[in-house]
């Protein structure tokens, strides 16, 4: 037990399966060739970029030093000061505005800063309609001639003052992280299904979802595109067809632009379908769509561009463009506007959804209480009416053939009856012995 624990301990760490998927295709390595080399099948490899599983032991140890990114190389003239005493980089502040859709952004346990999350890519996700975050305010660098007096070369830079990070509850960050999210994710929902009910329904579901299993949404890199794919699932599961609610998708728009988008976006399958709108319409690049569709990267580029033709038909300007990226900004630019048309109805508020997932799970602890109380009063009844032996039945009773019947009595002939009758008059007289007699 020791000696697991300690391999366990000295396993060396692996990124997120987004990454570790991101960190293989730049290596230019397949799946089959992943696993001919850590000795898996590619169903397993594919598993381990979902996050299904995990590798372990020796499969560990060579998968992540078979995806671990290649060194940088480092100057060989590096400043001594630099060198002696090295602090960590600050990022930079991003160069276009936060934009409101729900994009990736990593959220820690219980500490949620919704203002900051920022979308993946350069590309603006489909607008929601919600109030657009004021971006937070970046301290620009001040000339050290203005504000202070020259700090000699030798002595250490001053340490910065690390900004105040507020300690949120699980409540309060999951409720921040709804209400930044949810109304993005019921239009886009509303764009992959056309029903608006049933984009709601999905949003809340998933978010009740994530709530139950909160410590490991909130650890998540991408915790918005953690709930966006539950929801996703949900909305294009086939079951849905027996409800008789949600059999038709709902009324078109009244515009004719917007109606021949609507009606192709349904036309097409479901899988181009939510890959179409996840790359030109939330703006992720294409690792990061094929993975979310559990698809590879060429799988997805080709319904990427099936999609797009598709659409292309019932659209004459997107088939008048003069280059796949401006196709796509136009195409970007079209869903968007037909996310901020519709009139798609406001979610819950966080507290209900909080509440209802709650429920959900007391409800089935509940069921699960009594299901396995029933049983065990079914098995101690049986126990105690059993039979402690065992018991030969009786066997049910069957017509016996080919036995002669009984004999009896033959028929008495004219001398017999003679005789019987003298006898039964003799027998009137008396008591004196008789003597038959027989003519």
């Amino acid at each position: 037990m020791t000696r697991s624990t300690t391999d366990e301990a000295a396993a060396p760490p692996l990124p997120s399966p987004k990454e570790r998927r991101r960190l293989r295709e730049a290596k230019s390595l397949s799946e089959e060739q992943v696993a001919e080399a850590v000795g898996v099948t590619r169903a397993t490899v594919r598993s381990w970029e979902t996050g299904r599983t995990s590798p372990r032991g020796r499969k560990r140890a060579l998968y992540a030093k078979l995806i671990a990114p290649d060194p940088e190389p480092v100057p060989a003239t590096r400043p001594k000061t630099v060198r002696r005493k090295e602090r960590p980089e600050r990022p930079a502040p991003a160069a276009e505005p936060v934009s409101v859709a729900p994009t990736p952004a990593a959220v820690a346990p219980a500490a949620v800063a919704p203002a900051a999350v920022a979308p993946t890519s350069a590309r603006e996700p489909v607008p929601t309609g919600s109030p657009e975050p004021e971006p937070a305010p970046t301290r620009s660098p001040v000339p050290a001639s203005a504000s202070a007096p020259p700090v000699p070369a030798s002595a250490p830079p001053p340490p910065e003052a690390e900004p105040a990070v507020p300690r949120l509850s699980p409540d309060e960050a999951f409720d921040a992280l709804y209400a930044h999210s949810a109304p993005g994710l019921v239009r886009q929902t509303y764009l992959l299904t056309g029903r608006r009910s049933l984009a709601r329904e999905s949003v809340e579901r998933a978010f009740q979802l994530a709530w139950h299993r909160w410590p490991e949404v909130a650890v998540d890199r991408d915790p918005v595109g953690w709930v966006r794919a539950a929801a996703y699932e949900y909305a294009m599961s086939p079951w849905h067809r027996l409800r008789r609610v949600h059999r038709h998708p709902d009324a078109p728009p009244s515009e004719p632009a917007r109606r021949a988008l609507f009606e192709a976006l349904l036309d097409l399958p479901p899988a181009y379908r939510r890959t179409l709108l996840l790359y030109d319409g939330v703006g992720l690049d294409l690792p990061e769509t094929a993975a979310e569709t559990e698809a590879s990267t060429p799988a997805a580029a080709g319904r990427l561009e099936v999609a797009r033709a598709a659409v292309a038909e019932r659209l004459p300007e997107l088939a008048a463009a003069a280059s796949p990226a401006e196709q796509s900004e136009l195409l970007q630019d079209r869903l968007g506007g037909l996310a901020r048309a519709e009139h798609v109805p406001a979610p819950s508020p966080a507290r209900t959804v909080r509440t209802g997932s709650e429920d959900k799970a007391r409800l089935w602890t509940r069921a699960a209480i009594a299901f396995v109380a029933l049983l065990i009063g079914a098995t101690a009844l049986t126990l105690h009416t059993a039979p402690t032996h065992y018991e030969q039945p009786v066997s049910p009773p069957e017509r016996v053939g080919g036995v002669p019947p009984r004999g009896g009595p033959q028929k008495l002939t004219p001398q017999d009856l003679k005789l019987q009758k003298v006898l039964k008059e003799q027998l009137a007289h008396g008591p004196e012995r008789l003597v038959p007699r027989i003519p």
